[in-house]
């Protein structure tokens, strides 16, 4: 473990040094190193007392059974350990208001930095619920983005399993430790995420249990971490309503599926939709409506629109990079990892590009493989 890592594990077990005081005296630092190391002399006078505190606690090293603890189990999981100064942060999370200051997390970590839109719903969904939570995660999915969810029962399940089905990627995240998978009856779902390349991550710190707090947390990080939030069913009072009302905090996009006004599940939506939320009848609704996220693509330029254009005319269209990357692409189908390896892009930038020229009908995709229509 490095420094910067096993700082920022020592900082969560120090009296007083809350989240909030963290990330405050982190904008002086910018590492959890230079609050520990760095010359006093190169801090405002006034912080001067509370970092001779903090240091004095380091070397009193009460905290080390407990960080000792954490890491013992996070390495039996297989988990890593990611402080909000590491680079493998996302940014989407970082910025925030009350963004955690790490996350343990199992499986793919490229996923964090990639296009998402969370899926949440009702644990008592209907049995439409569950279609439509399944085939809109499949075709989210299939199109390029990771789908994000809280791994419950009901809707979240649904989501996770659906984008599972289209060979997608999917995130869930914990309202526990990263080695407490909760509810149980999830815990192949969870390994088979891991398998298939997705992610579990979490706050929490190891062997935390599902306490009622915790969810309302994890929400924040589920819509701090997509562009997007989907609302497949919802009753009135309903943890997805808190999801949604962070993801507004957070100046992300919410939508939501209409139901029947007969049921209940259907009422939070409806409310939603009454407050500004996307009322959304396809899942295609959603991606035109996140065209400007993903690369610049005018909202009013429709896929059926494209296909009747010149290819010549198409290109003109198109940016610097997503002309690169079609050229590279070739008529061969290709898969993510043989584009990757080309070197010309991010993962994140690739998969951006992917999906926008999907959008634009250029790139079809279908369970992972890529290949150029036009």
């Amino acid at each position: 473990m490095d420094k910067e890592c096993h700082y920022a594990l020592v900082s969560q077990q120090l009296d007083k040094f809350t989240a909030k005081f963290q990330r405050q005296l982190l904008e002086q630092s910018n590492s959890y190193c230079a609050i520990f190391e760095q010359s006093l002399d190169d801090y405002p006078e006034s912080f001067h007392p509370l970092l001779q505190n903090l240091r004095y606690q380091y070397d009193q090293a009460n905290w080390r059974q407990s960080v000792e603890s954490i890491e013992q189990r996070a390495e039996n999981c297989m988990a890593r350990i990611i402080p909000i100064t590491s680079s493998d942060y996302p940014d989407s999370l970082r910025q925030i208001v009350g963004a955690p200051c790490l996350l343990y997390l199992r499986g793919n970590i490229e996923n964090l930095h990639l296009p998402q839109i969370a899926i949440v719903g009702s644990r008592r969904m209907t049995r439409g619920g569950a279609d439509n939570a399944r085939t809109w995660s499949q075709y989210l999915a299939d199109g390029g983005f990771v789908i994000t969810s809280g791994l419950a029962h009901g809707v979240d399940g649904a989501a996770h399993c659906g984008a599972l089905d289209a060979g997608g990627k999917t995130i869930a995240v914990m309202a526990t430790g990263i080695d407490a998978v909760y509810p149980r009856a999830h815990l192949k779902l969870a390994e088979q995420i891991i398998d298939q390349g997705g992610t579990l991550i979490t706050e929490f710190e190891p062997a935390t249990k599902p306490l009622a707090t915790h969810f309302p947390s994890r929400n924040r990080i589920i819509s701090g971490l997509s562009l997007g939030v989907l609302v497949v069913e919802a009753a009135l009072k309903s943890g997805s309503l808190i999801t949604a009302r962070y993801a507004v905090e957070q100046d992300r996009e919410v939508f939501a599926i209409p139901g029947s006004i007969h049921n209940p599940q259907s009422r939070g939506c409806h409310q939603l939709i009454k407050q500004g939320a996307h009322l959304v009848e396809k899942a295609q609704d959603i991606v035109e409506q996140l065209a400007a996220a993903l690369g610049g693509l005018a909202l009013n330029t429709s896929p059926s629109l494209m296909q009747t254009m010149p290819v010549s005319a198409v290109h003109k269209k198109l940016d610097a990079d997503e002309l690169k990357l079609l050229s590279q692409l070739g008529f061969e189908p290709r898969d993510m990892d043989s584009l990757i390896k080309d070197g010309s892009f991010s993962v994140a930038e690739l998969s951006r590009l992917l999906v926008a020229l999907e959008i634009k009908d250029l790139v079809e995709s279908r369970n992972g493989i890529y290949q150029r229509m036009r």
